[in-house]
Order: C-alpha cells, then sequence, then structure tokens
C-alpha cells in the first residue's frame, strides 16, 4: 500500500481516494481515473472503488484489480455500496471503509492532473482546514465546446464555472466531484445525504455537497473550507450532455434540489452564494454574449439566450421544489456519524435538524 514520501512535512496527512462507480458503460473511464490516481505525484494511501448496487460491474471490477488480496496490494479495493441506491450512499460507503485522515472524491468520468493529491493534502496542515475542493476542466467529446455553451454555466457538465474567484479561497462549500474532506468532518456532523445526489440519471442531479459544507461549518463556525485551483481534474463531457436538452434538464433539477435544502437552513444559507452569481456573473455573461453577437462573433445570441433560459428553468424548479418541500412532499436524510477507518476520531456532536444547502452552481469565493 502506498504511503506519503518519508520527506513530507510534519502535519500533512494521508488521503484515501474514493471513486463511485454505477454503470460498465463507463468502464475505460473508471479505467482511466483510477490509473490517474495510481500516477499521483503525491501518492495515495489506498483507492476505493465503490460500486452502485451492479453486480456485473462489482464482479467486473473485482476480476480487473484482483480477487485474492492483489487488489489491495496494488492499492486499489473494490466495494459494494453498502446503503440504498445513489452517489451519497457509495461516498459514505467509501468514508466508511476508508483508512486516510483525508478522504477525496474523484468522478468516474474524470482524469486528475498529477499534482492533484499534493495540493489537497499540504492544504490540510492548517488544522483549521476541513475541505478542500479543486478545478475541475471540461473535456467535450466533440472535441470543441458548442457554440452556444456558456461558460457561466459549465456546472451543468459538473465543471468549474466563470464567475469562481482564481487561486485558494474561501468558499462557502465546494463541489463534489473534485473534492476532499478531513476525517473528522464526518465524524462530527455525519456523511452525505441521501434523497438529494446523482442518482444513476434520475432528477435531482445535486446538492449534496453544499449541503454538507453548510452543515459542518454550523457545526464547527472556526472550519475552513477552500477551493485550490492548482488541484485539477479533466473531466469528460459525453455528446448528449452538449444538447440544450440536457442543459435544460440540469438546470431544472438544480432548481429542485436547491428548493429542498433552502428548506431546511432557509434562504440566507441556501441561497447566499447564488444572490452574487445570479445579480453579477449571469448579467456579465448575458452582456458579453450580446457584445459577441453585435461583433458577428460566433455563439454570441446563443451563449446570451442560453444564459436567461437556463436562469429562468432554474428559478422554475426551485419555485415548484419550494412547493413540494412545503407541502412534505420531498425529503431528504443525513446519515449518521462516519468513524470508518483508523484514522477515525469519536463523534462530536451530531448533525441535528439544522444542516444544509445545496447549491446551483459549485460555490462562489468569498472576496
Amino acid at each position: 500500500m502506498s504511503s506519503p514520501p518519508p520527506t513530507a512535512p510534519a502535519g500533512v496527512p494521508d488521503v484515501s481516494v474514493v471513486i463511485c462507480v454505477y454503470t460498465e458503460d463507463r468502464w475505460d473511464d473508471i479505467l482511466a481515473a483510477v490509473a490517474s490516481v495510481r500516477d499521483q505525484s503525491w501518492p495515495a494511501l489506498e483507492t476505493l472503488v465503490v460500486v452502485d448496487h451492479n453486480e456485473a460491474l462489482l464482479r467486473r471490477l473485482a476480476k480487473r484489480y484482483g480477487d485474492d488480496g492483489a487488489g489491495a496490494t496494488a492499492g486499489v479495493r473494490v466495494l459494494a455500496n453498502t446503503g440504498p441506491r445513489g452517489l451519497s450512499a457509495g461516498r459514505n460507503t467509501g468514508i466508511a471503509a476508508s483508512s486516510g485522515e483525508v478522504i477525496a472524491f474523484l468522478d468516474d468520468d474524470a482524469v486528475a492532473e498529477r499534482d492533484w493529491l499534493r495540493h489537497f493534502a499540504l492544504a490540510y496542515t492548517d488544522p483549521r482546514v476541513m475541505a478542500v475542493g479543486g478545478r475541475t476542466e471540461p473535456v467535450w467529446e466533440s472535441r470543441r465546446r458548442p457554440a452556444w455553451f456558456p461558460e457561466e454555466f459549465d456546472w451543468v457538465v459538473g465543471c468549474s464555472y466563470r464567475g469562481l474567484a482564481p487561486g485558494r479561497v474561501r468558499v462557502r462549500n465546494i463541489l463534489g466531484g473534485n473534492a476532499s474532506f478531513r476525517r473528522s468532518a464526518f465524524t462530527r456532523v455525519g456523511g452525505f445525504a441521501s434523497g438529494i445526489g446523482r442518482d444513476g440519471d434520475r432528477l435531482p442531479l445535486g446538492g449534496e455537497e453544499t449541503e454538507l459544507c453548510i452543515r459542518l461549518t454550523r457545526a464547527v463556525p472556526e472550519a475552513v473550507l477552500l477551493i485550490d485551483d492548482r488541484s485539477v481534474i479533466h473531466h469528460r463531457v459525453p455528446a448528449a450532455r452538449e444538447r440544450f436538452r440536457y442543459f435544460h434538464r440540469r438546470a431544472y433539477a438544480e432548481g429542485l434540489s436547491k428548493a429542498l435544502v433552502t428548506r431546511s437552513v432557509g434562504t440566507r444559507s441556501g441561497l447566499a452564494s447564488e444572490r452574487r452569481y445570479t445579480t453579477r456573473v449571469l448579467p456579465a455573461g448575458v452582456a458579453r454574449g450580446v457584445r459577441d453577437a453585435l461583433l458577428g462573433r460566433p455563439g454570441g445570441a446563443g451563449r446570451a439566450g442560453a444564459i436567461v433560459a437556463g436562469l429562468a428553468v432554474t428559478v422554475g424548479g426551485y419555485a415548484l421544489g419550494s412547493l413540494r418541500a412545503r407541502r412534505g412532499g420531498a425529503r431528504f436524510a443525513v446519515a449518521e456519524a462516519i468513524t470508518g477507518g483508523t484514522a477515525a476520531e469519536e463523534p462530536h456532536g451530531g448533525h441535528g435538524p439544522n444542516g444544509p444547502a445545496a447549491g446551483p452552481p459549485a460555490e462562489e469565493a468569498t472576496a
């Protein structure tokens, strides 16, 4: 099993990496994701591949990485999601089975740059840091961004978007597909909430990372959450997600998810970052699109229109989700405190009823 180099600075924690998978359609992507972790300049303590209720994929991956212990020797463990179907329960399964003081999460259709874990690990030398996220770059299957697709809405395809501050900055929440948390975050406030996040291709499709981050900072006010844009992953965007139909569907789902979480924490916490995004980032994007259209540049009008449409459908999803939440028709469950591997500590406090808030975009950096 790999471990950080002996020359590592004092106080740098071991990092376990969790990759949640659910379909054999992403077989090559899964292998590439695991390989990118094994090729890190800062070695992971272990890589846990959590299979979401797919026996055929579980068997295939177990055979690929070794059923007889060979996988563990190579630093890769394959295990089944022990909770309900969905990304949140898969992540919680990985957390409970991991041994590192820090747990990092990588999407199954993304590859990490060589120094991805190095920047994560070094940030945790500050004991106040409880979570660190990175920058996620889209890899378009068509080999180029659709001319109409605005960078302000790259969160639709799970990537960092225009409007995030550059560098290493404090944030309200981080993006789950390129994220890490100190283990004590999970022992203190519980795991990812089920009923908000992704479940294959079903709706809603996001918000569980934001909910966890807000729950964490409420329970631990001194906690520091960061995005370090040097921790880079490249996320594959299939052709089906380059179409306006998917753009529309995902934006609508974000509104539904955000309403569910905001119902628990109130609009002050639940929509704090989104206010800046909708009043400053999006208007600036529309203005750029209109300008490009007037200058005859390709896609300008389409981008301006997509921003307006994306905002409208997200607001519509939020309105409907809020109505459902008030009627008690939409709920989510927060996982109990997760201890898990050898680096676990005793739980302190509980998640209580106050935790949550989802985010459409990942998160705005605080100025």
